[in-house]
């Protein structure tokens, strides 16, 4: 017990963006998206086609995703400048697989989008707030672990879910522990529109 009287205040925060597209999604694309060519990954299953919302069939996934970034480049980062997708991909776990930790580069944000039924026990999402390797690693105490300390943060995602957030967190999928596939899209962003200042000579034209 200390008599130090004291207050705690976060300085930044890391968001994540979380939206409902349900509206976008019909029967017919979450066949046609199923039904991709996929190719292993690292462990789960990729598309070959990484250009995946380029398809005509899935117009209104792509509009309603540049919906999304719209208000997340407007109304969270605060930014006049426009988000639009890069690569996009379909992935596919198997029961017993997940996906390893990882990055996305060349990308500012990056998304998941969870367009059908997730099996069940769901695999979740977790962020690792650790760039790159750690010297020293402090590790919270279970009962004392809060906003400002802990080092992951778990997502569970449902159907419908569009998430996004920052490329450069790591983050990976636990192991699907159901005996159904566990399906979902992956998609990169870059950014349009002009960055610094012309007479500052920081001008940058995207």
């Amino acid at each position: 017990m200390t008599d130090i009287n004291y207050e705690v205040h976060p300085l930044f925060a890391e968001p994540f963006f979380r939206g409902d597209i349900g509206f976008a999604i019909s029967d017919e694309q979450i066949e046609y998206i199923k039904n991709l060519k996929m190719v292993p990954n690292h462990q789960n299953l990729i598309s070959e086609n990484l250009y995946i919302f380029e398809e005509p069939e899935l117009k209104s996934i792509k509009d309603a995703v540049q919906e999304a970034l719209d208000v997340f480049a407007s109304e969270v980062m605060g930014i006049p400048q426009r988000l639009y997708v890069t690569q996009s991909w379909s992935l596919i776990n198997n029961p017993n697989i997940g996906m390893h930790g990882h990055s996305h580069s060349n990308s500012i944000i990056s998304g998941s989008l969870y367009y059908t039924d997730l099996p069940a026990p769901g695999s979740n999402m977790i962020f690792d707030r650790h760039r790159a390797y750690q010297q020293l690693q402090f590790t919270p105490q279970n009962d004392k672990q809060n906003i400002f300390n802990t080092t992951m943060n778990v997502v569970t995602p449902q159907r419908n879910d569009l998430i996004l957030f920052s490329s450069g967190l790591q983050h990976f999928v636990e192991t699907n522990m159901s005996s159904e596939p566990r399906y979902s899209i992956a998609f990169n962003t870059f950014i349009k529109g002009k960055l610094g200042d012309y007479r500052d000579v920081s001008e940058l034209t995207l």
